[in-house]
């Protein structure tokens, strides 16, 4: 399925989550950061990216993995995405929402 997100039509799944990366600009990024109430800052960006790298190396994510990644700590990680902060930095990232998510 597809959708239209910062005006590009771009594929999506049925909770929303992108399908293909390559389809994921920063002006997305940015819309659905406004989306999920969160406000980008270089910090995280920096975690987009880190995420972004993971996925493409086909790492499986886990919130103990961006714990113990070196980008960021557990406690920061939730300061940068609340609520739900490796489903809602998944969502920012372009990426399919990880397994380990509820």
């Amino acid at each position: 399925m597809t959708t239209t997100i910062a005006g590009t039509e771009v594929s999506v799944n049925a909770e929303g989550y992108m399908t293909d990366l390559n389809q994921w600009t920063k002006e997305i990024a940015l819309e659905i950061a406004a989306q999920e109430g969160v406000t980008m800052t270089d910090k995280n960006w920096e975690v987009i990216a880190w995420i972004q790298d993971q996925y493409r190396k086909e790492v499986p994510l886990t919130i103990r993995k961006v714990g113990k990644s070196g980008i960021t700590d557990i406690k920061e990680f939730y300061e940068l995405f609340p609520n739900g902060p490796l489903k809602k930095a998944s969502k920012i990232a372009g990426i399919p929402k990880p397994v380990s998510c509820i």
